[in-house]
């Protein structure tokens, strides 16, 4: 099993707190990767929150094409972040790390949103299509205001390797996500390593997706361009996410319905029944079949947990308002938030889906059989 730790907070802080608590939990995870992502960046980042973000790996062949590629499209280098890396036992050094800041072509900068998310797709997957056969250009994330960071090595170690810990002015989010890999079913690759990402949306996952192939079959059908790729069976939950949450215009909490949907049975609480069975009948290759448990965000800063149906992985939340934490166990959460009440700690079960509001002030349990929200602050 993988181990996750993500943390949500009113306040700008270093991923070295989600790496320490993915050291709290370390015999989940084997050192065959660690994946960061940062949304809503501060430190350097903070006065850059406008401008998309390319996060990536390079050899110093591919930086070249990289930028060649940048500037005949027409986009314009503001800023350039490069992690200062340090010889680190156990981990081996690629030519270049970066998360490059750029400034909209001046074509599509009076563009609609859509045009530009658009645009910033259509980018990342060219990038990475043309490193892909020799991994001389590995290309994570591009949106404004995320940064993705992934490396192969034990995590503990990799924030040494770049040097997370440094400073004031360093790498730092009021969300982060973190997972601690534990490779079971593909070659160590970097793009099967979590989070995974797709215009604003994120999420990483312990456990396994047997259900992998229809639904990658299912989402690759759909015409979305960045619907490609699946080095991992579970950045389809990303895509799912993505296509319930974007592309059909549902409520997250209709997430839930569609990975893992009620028996007709069940629905009888629900005032939205007859939706319920629609979603189940013409969205059922969507269907996951576990053990999962997924934790992510959406484009408004949004956090969530949710389970599948089989609850075989662990799964907790907790904090104080001003700072939740999503992990996976307990002793994830005693690390990144120590002085809560856990006495309100929360342990997401098969019919839940729990949210924390950007802002991290309070936590809501969606209950999936009655509809209903409870909220604890």
């Amino acid at each position: 099993m993988c181990r996750l730790a993500a943390i949500t907070a009113s306040q700008y802080f270093s991923p070295m707190e989600n790496i320490h608590a993915l050291e709290t939990m370390k015999e989940g995870h084997d050192g065959s990767g660690m994946g960061l992502m940062l949304k809503d960046l501060g430190g350097f980042a903070e006065t850059l929150k406008d401008y998309p973000v390319l996060s990536g790996i390079c050899s110093n062949a591919g930086l070249k094409a990289l930028d060649e590629f940048m500037a005949r499209q027409g986009f314009r280098e503001i800023h350039m972040w490069n992690p200062e890396t340090r010889p680190v036992t156990g981990i081996t050094k690629r030519d270049c790390y970066f998360a490059k800041f750029y400034d909209y072509p001046t074509a599509h900068k009076e563009s609609p949103w859509e045009n530009k998310e658009a645009l910033l797709l259509r980018t990342r997957l060219a990038l990475r299509a043309m490193g892909e056969a020799d991994e001389s250009i590995v290309v994570f994330s591009f949106y404004p205001d995320v940064l993705t960071l992934k490396e192969v090595g034990d995590p503990l170690a990799l924030g040494e390797f770049f040097g997370l810990e440094n400073g004031k002015d360093g790498l730092k989010a009021r969300i982060i996500l973190a997972q601690g890999r534990q490779n079971t079913n593909y070659a160590i690759n970097l793009y099967a390593c979590h989070p995974f990402f797709i215009q604003g949306f994120g999420s990483m996952t312990n456990g396994e997706n047997t259900a992998f192939v229809p639904i990658r079959q299912y989402l690759m059908s759909r015409g979305v361009p960045g619907y490609i790729g699946y080095q991992s069976d579970s950045e389809v939950f990303t895509h799912i996410l993505h296509y319930t949450v974007r592309e059909l215009g549902f409520p997250v909490t209709y997430y839930k319905d569609v990975i893992t949907p009620l028996k007709n049975e069940e629905t009888g609480a629900r005032p939205d029944a007859e939706a319920l069975r629609l979603i189940r009948q013409s969205l059922r290759m969507l269907v996951i079949d576990g053990p999962n448990c997924i934790i992510g965000f959406l484009p408004d800063g949004t956090c969530f947990a949710v389970q599948d149906s089989k609850k075989l992985r662990p799964g907790a939340v907790g904090g104080v308002p001003g700072k939740y934490a999503i992990m996976s166990e307990e002793c994830g959460l005693d690390r990144a938030v120590p002085d809560r009440d856990k006495s309100l700690d929360i342990f997401p079960m098969k019919y839940d889906l729990v949210t924390v509001p950007a802002g991290a002030m309070e936590v809501k349990v969606w209950n999936q059989l009655k509809g209903q929200t409870k909220t604890i602050s």
